[in-house]
């Protein structure tokens, strides 16, 4: 039993070796695969969000590097790649999106977001606070506490 676990785990591991993708290679041109790293540096992946087109490895940011090298090589200008992928996937594919009434969400949004938060949690509180009843305390229940207290030391 034991040999046939180990036999399979071999052969898938085998399998993977022989089926790994190759790493992608770099542009012929270095230059152009410089200018394609500093492009997609300013845009973020659509899938990930938290990371750069130049560093995600989801299969949209490899295909959206693919369209920026082609887009190079068809002799276009950084600009007119952004304005290209701005069209294309909207503001949100920068990292620095400019401001404008259409991402203004994009800029205000999370302090709104977060002031919002703060306001709901004081209120909270507040009508918390205002539930939990006080009690005074008797003096031969004052006592009680305090002789408790003395124990304890």
């Amino acid at each position: 039993m034991l040999k046939k676990i180990l036999s399979s785990l071999l052969l898938t591991l085998f399998v993977s070796i022989v089926y790994a993708d190759e790493a992608t290679p770099l542009a012929t041109d270095p230059a152009l695969e410089q200018r394609l790293i500093s492009i997609s540096e300013e845009m973020r992946c659509l899938v990930c969000q938290n990371e750069s087109l130049s560093g995600s490895r989801s299969e949209l940011a490899q295909d959206l590097r693919r369209e920026i090298r082609d887009l190079i090589r068809q002799g276009k200008t950084d600009s007119e790649i952004r304005t290209f992928m701005v069209d294309r996937y909207g503001d949100f594919i920068l990292y620095r999106p400019p401001v404008k009434p259409t991402t203004w969400l994009l800029w205000i949004g999370p302090f709104v977001l977060m002031i919002a938060g703060i306001t709901a949690l004081l209120m909270y509180l507040r009508r918390r606070n205002s539930q939990v009843n006080s009690t005074a305390l008797s003096d031969d229940e004052n006592k009680r506490i305090d002789a408790l207290l003395r124990e304890d030391k």
